[in-house]
């Protein structure tokens, strides 16, 4: 189950800045989202509404409960893996922040909740502020699209963001891991969701047509934002799963290469070896190896 609200032009000003909203999801996660990160100015804010999972930011582990509220900032590298018994449903809002764009109409203290957000790479802990509501209030008004919805949920997402900054204070002392230039906005959301939630059947030409170029522009368009080529991406992708997926003993290695969409498991540990210099048993017996999550 997957709602999604990638196409809509939603945008609100705060303290001089503006807030892109460039996708809003709502899904229960079945399967693990590898490691990854946003470029300057993104942040992601998570709400789990019901069931269970774990999260690993820089380097930590965190269970995952209903009402857990996190937010990963510009370049804060993060994954997830779902409970299998009883997987996460969880609120995604994508913000992108552009500060210097608009300085009139400000509130009192605006100012004040910007940099306090702005500042915040990551933050970890349990919704105090009936976040969970509110992000209820922004799905419907974008579901029903009733008149004047579009108002309605920018003012919404606006006091999201207030009420992040409330929990955040009352929480005050939270580890916080400190953390790629800007990315091409919608085009970096397409392929970002595309490498996470897709990396069994990844394929140039399916990614290139999602964005309407085709597979040499698409080839370009990596090459530019990440600096890889498709083939890195995949492989990448592939590998942050396949780290998550071995740290559960319950998984076989031959069924993890046939999550991953590998054609056999001689295959996938091959490619693992490649990428992390031992094969995934020996993961397995000695711990993570040198560059995995």
């Amino acid at each position: 189950m997957r709602v999604g609200f990638g196409d809509l032009d939603l945008s609100f000003s705060l303290g001089g800045a503006v807030f892109q909203v460039l996708n809003l999801v709502y899904e229960q996660l079945r399967r693990t989202i590898p490691s990854h990160s946003h470029g300057g100015g993104s942040f992601e804010i998570h709400y789990i509404a019901s069931g269970y999972g774990t999260a690993q930011v820089g380097g930590r582990r965190y269970e995952i409960s209903p009402g857990t509220l996190y937010v990963t900032g510009p370049h804060t590298e993060h994954a997830q893996t779902p409970d299998s018994r009883d997987p996460m449903c969880e609120y995604c809002v994508y913000f992108k922040l552009e500060e210097g764009r608009r300085h009139g109409g400000r509130a009192p203290g605006e100012e004040a909740v910007l940099r306090a957000f702005a500042r915040t790479s990551f933050w970890f802990g349990r919704d105090t502020q009936r976040v969970g509501v509110l992000l209820e209030e922004v799905f419907e008004e974008l579901e029903q699209r009733r008149t004047g919805y579009v108002i309605q949920a920018e003012a919404l997402l606006k006091s999201l963001v207030v009420k992040l900054v409330r929990s955040c204070e009352e929480y005050a002392g939270t580890d916080v891991p400190a953390g790629r230039s800007s990315l091409t906005e919608k085009s970096a959301v397409i392929i970002e969701d595309y490498f996470l939630y897709e990396y069994q059947s990844l394929s140039l030409e399916e990614l290139a047509d999602r964005l309407g170029l085709g597979a040499r522009q698409t080839e370009r368009l990596l090459k530019k934002l990440y600096g890889k080529t498709f083939l890195q991406k995949k492989t990448e992708a592939r590998m942050s799963a396949a780290v998550l997926l071995l740290s559960d003993e319950g998984r076989s290695v031959t069924a993890i290469a046939e999550l991953l969409g590998y054609s056999s498991v001689e295959h996938f540990s091959s490619a693992f070896k490649s990428f992390y210099g031992c094969s995934p048993r020996a993961y397995r017996k000695q711990g993570a190896p040198p560059g995995a999550v």
